[in-house]
């Protein structure tokens, strides 16, 4: 039984919010469709499921609230591509993208302009790319090598917009509604608040938390890279606006998100408002339960924001003083080779798993929802690449 009750310590608070909450509803007592985890994921998938089949019953059981995990406190950069690179049969995520926003009317700000792809290099003989300005210090210079499809979205409009669509269609949202158990029967038997919901197809949709339920606990491997599968912990800061003069001396005058491709890791990305997110950094868990016991204030949370602060105050001389507007982490999930785990649970059929984005979420994560949700209605099958290798 995963019964975890400790509460959050502190997060941060990212420079956007999630303004919608769902109707307070008395638990039922089955479901055609059940949702676990009510993030980009869970709420795509309840929303497409009503979509495609309105007379079928559908509901989210979400363990606080909807994006309270790595949905609600990501960076809001959207790739057209898992970590593992275009994996055989993945479709067109970007072209996709925009028509499913469309066809569940949400609004959350999506932007494709293109996405920096930035390099490290210790000499001081590199030109950077035509048109490409970026020049930082960060242990030799930091440039733009290449730019690949991609762009933004707000990630609070993006799990409101889910939210509500989901509600409009007619799926039912359950917060502080943690799934204790799952009995692998047929139908299948969730068990929330100590009471027992039968369903006849069930998503679990946690990412990073809850890992038994979702079966993926104690699977982790080495990766080469040197990061390790499983949970982490990953840290961003926003700077106060700055002038659009700045932007321009910075090289971020397009406005384009970026990452770097080697490391030391680093990603980023231009607010509306001015502001410039930073992100680096990863806590290493044994147990997805620490992710809990996290503060950005303390301990070695805190110790990579101090570092990140002082990373970027040394990128150029513009950030020299600059200041820090917003500051917080979130949990991510990195999986077996960095593909995405797309599977049947090991213990049922009628049971999906769908998570381990390894920061490459955001867009993917709503696409393969909607795929999600065309598989539980039985209308399309599952990618090859989807089952982890110790399955």
């Amino acid at each position: 039984m995963v019964n975890n009750t400790k509460s959050r310590k502190d997060w941060g608070r990212p420079p956007w919010r999630i303004d919608f909450r769902p109707k307070k509803r008395s638990l039922p007592s089955e479901v055609a469709y059940a949702i676990v985890g009510g993030g980009f994921t869970g709420l795509a998938t309840a929303a497409w499921l009503r979509h495609r089949e309105p007379k079928m019953s559908v509901a989210v059981f979400e363990a606080r609230r909807i994006g309270a995990g790595s949905s609600g406190h990501t960076g809001g950069i959207a790739l057209g591509e898992t970590a593992a690179g275009d994996l055989p049969g993945l479709g067109d995520v970007l072209g996709r993208l925009p028509r499913i926003l469309r066809t569940l009317r949400v609004d959350c700000d999506f932007e494709t302009g293109g996405v920096y792809e930035l390099t490290h290099h210790s000499g001081g003989n590199h030109q950077a790319a035509k048109g490409f300005p970026i020049e930082w210090a960060d242990g030799g210079e930091l440039r733009v090598a290449n730019e690949v499809p991609g762009g933004s979205v707000n990630p609070g409009k993006l799990v409101s917009g889910l939210g509500r669509a989901a509600e409009r269609l007619g799926a039912r949202i359950f917060e502080n509604a943690r799934i204790e158990t799952i009995n692998f029967s047929r139908p299948v038997e969730l068990v929330v608040r100590e009471r027992l919901i039968r369903a006849q197809r069930v998503l679990v949709a946690t990412n990073a938390m809850s890992l038994e339920l979702s079966g993926q606990a104690g699977k982790a491997g080495p990766q080469s890279v040197g990061f390790g599968a499983g949970p982490k912990f990953t840290l961003a800061l926003a700077t106060r606006p700055l002038r659009s003069a700045q932007l321009n001396q910075l090289g971020l005058g397009t406005r384009r998100p970026f990452y770097t491709v080697d490391l030391p890791y680093l990603w980023g990305r231009v607010l509306p408002t001015n502001r410039v997110i930073f992100g680096s950094g990863l806590v290493h868990l044994n147990d997805w339960r620490g992710l809990e016991g996290i503060s950005i204030g303390e301990g070695e949370a805190g110790e990579l924001v101090r570092r990140l602060k002082e990373r970027v105050r040394g990128f150029h001389p513009v950030l020299r003083k600059v200041e820090f507007s917003h500051t917080w982490g979130g949990p991510m999930l990195i999986g077996e080779g960095w593909k995405p785990v797309f599977r049947r649970h090991a213990q049922s059929r009628d049971v999906l798993v769908l998570g381990a984005y390894s920061g490459h979420g955001v867009a993917l994560s709503v696409y393969l929802g909607c795929w999600a949700a065309e598989a539980m209605l039985g209308r399309k099958k599952l990618p090859p690449w989807g089952a982890c290798a110790k399955q």
